[in-house]
C-alpha cells in the first residue's frame, strides 16, 4: 500500500527483483574496475584478436609496454600462469562478459 500512495503522491517504487538484478550487474562489472584505462584500451584490442605487435602499432607504443600492460591485466584478473589455461583467451572473456 505505501507504494500504490507513493505513486499516486508522483513518486517511485522499484520492485525489489529488479533492484537485485541491477546490483548484480553492476558487481560483474566490478571485475574490470582495477584496470587503468589504457589496460583497458589493450584488452579491448586483444579482444578484437590483436597480436600484441599490433596492439603496439595501434595504440604507438613498444611491444616491451603492451607485454607490461598485458602482464599486469593477467595480474589484476587474478589469472595466473597455468599449464591447462590460455590466460589471454580467459582475460578476453572476462572482458567480453562485463
Amino acid at each position: 500500500m505505501d507504494a500504490v500512495v507513493r505513486v499516486a503522491r508522483g513518486g517511485t517504487a522499484l520492485d525489489p527483483e529488479v533492484v537485485a538484478q541491477l546490483l548484480g550487474r553492476s558487481r560483474k562489472q566490478d571485475v574490470l574496475v582495477g584496470l587503468t584505462p589504457r589496460e583497458r584500451e589493450v584488452l579491448g584490442l586483444m579482444a578484437e584478436g590483436r597480436t600484441n605487435s599490433a596492439v603496439a602499432k595501434q595504440l604507438v607504443v613498444s611491444d616491451g609496454a603492451v607485454e607490461k600492460h598485458v602482464s599486469n591485466i593477467f595480474q589484476k584478473l587474478g589469472l595466473s600462469p597455468s599449464d591447462g589455461d590460455h590466460r589471454r583467451v580467459l582475460a578476453v572473456l572476462t572482458y567480453l562478459k562485463s
